[in-house]
């Protein structure tokens, strides 16, 4: 390799991409914050987020159960933090400030969610998959369970990654 040839991040410099991608996620992203949402598994290939429910995100004050614009939103989250995750993987030459520049540049297009059963649980573990990541436009699939295992949502959004 010349002195010129850029070299794939060192183990140190993935440790720093980790770290800044979580504290992006739990605590610069402020509406992250306001939702509680954790990483849960900084996977590219698996990549989960969880968040504990709490009563201000309650939308239905009789049945305790989660409000359908927290579902979305958080679906909406775990379909770009798996972006951000597949970004970094498919450019591993690339530092931890070159990657999180890259993660201003997205935005969502388009988000579908459907929601499947009543949003009712302690916690929630939400999970994407980036089924297409192209020069422009990009493309996950998205699953939210609830603590004990079951399907409450799914979506499909469409995100501008340039």
């Amino acid at each position: 390799m010349s002195p010129d040839t850029p070299t794939p991040r060192d183990p140190a410099e993935q440790a720093r991409l980790h770290l800044a991608i979580t504290e992006l996620w739990e605590q610069r992203l402020s509406f992250n914050q306001l939702l509680g949402l954790k990483v849960d598994a900084l996977d590219p290939a698996a990549p989960r987020l969880r968040f504990d429910m709490r009563p201000e995100l309650v939308g239905h004050y009789l049945h305790g159960r989660l409000h359908g614009g927290v579902i979305s939103a958080v679906l909406d989250a775990t379909g770009g933090f798996a972006l951000t995750l597949a970004i970094a993987h498919r450019h591993p030459l690339e530092n931890t400030a070159q990657i999180l520049h890259r993660f201003g540049r997205m935005g969502t297009i388009d988000l579908r969610v459907d929601y499947l059963r009543q949003g009712l649980g302690q916690h929630f573990i939400a999970s994407a998959e980036v089924t297409r990541l192209g020069g422009r436009v990009a493309s996950t699939l998205m699953r939210m369970h609830n603590d004990e295992g079951l399907l409450i949502a799914t979506g499909a959004a469409s995100y501008i990654v340039s």
